[in-house]
């Protein structure tokens, strides 16, 4: 991301008010610009094709196409923005699923205006966010094993995997973890790609949180 520009944001929400709710939210800080809005998962993935904005705000509960499939359709895609999913639902599969396919953090709509701006900043950052009520839940699920596979540790990695996903879990973002060890973005890819086979996971959430909890 270039850090001289404001970051850019697609909203996907099929009601109206709360779309102008974010604009106006939005609209109050000057560091993030609201590119696009869409009324819809087909929409949505359309624009984000489209504009590859920094990151997209995603409802889950849609008409249609609902949010975690489309979701998946925007990873599928190939869309590097990061993904936030912003919805009311707190149900335990939601969440799950959501960082199962990818999302890079789940926020909730009851939350304060001022703290979900400070959440779409952190993102912005490259920061993992994720609703403090819910992180308990993830820790349930993490003890239950719904989160993971299988049960291996740090030892199946190789040290450069193990330093990734220590970068992972403080909340860095592919580029930033290329500059901070001297390698190439792609290169990075390539070894969270292989980490997360390894540790049976499905996105870099997971790992964040699965590397937490080994700590």
């Amino acid at each position: 991301m270039d850090k001289s520009a404001p970051y850019t944001l697609l909203a996907i929400d099929d009601h109206p008010l709360f779309r102008k709710g974010v604009a106006d939210l939005i609209d109050m800080e000057d560091s993030i610009e609201l590119v696009g809005e869409a009324a819809s998962g087909l929409e949505g993935l359309r624009l984000a094709k489209e504009l590859e904005p920094d990151f997209i705000l995603l409802d889950i509960n849609m008409k249609g196409m609902g949010g975690l499939e489309t979701l998946k359709a925007i990873k599928d895609a190939g869309v590097e923005s990061r993904v936030l999913m912003l919805t009311v639902s707190d149900n335990e599969e939601d969440v799950i699923s959501a960082l199962r396919n990818g999302a890079d953090g789940y926020l909730l709509k009851d939350m304060e205006p001022e703290d979900i701006l400070a959440c779409l900043k952190k993102a912005a950052e490259g920061t993992i966010v994720i609703n403090e009520r819910l992180t308990q839940l993830l820790a349930h699920s993490l003890r239950e094993g719904k989160l993971t596979e299988r049960n291996v540790g740090y030892a199946d990695l190789t040290e450069r995997e193990r330093e990734i996903l220590d970068l992972i879990a403080s909340g860095m973002s592919n580029k930033l973890i290329a500059q901070t060890l001297h390698i190439t973005e792609g290169t990075v890819k390539v070894h969270v790609k292989h980490l997360l086979k390894k540790l049976g996971l499905h996105s870099r959430v997971e790992a964040a949180v699965w590397a937490l909890k080994q700590s």
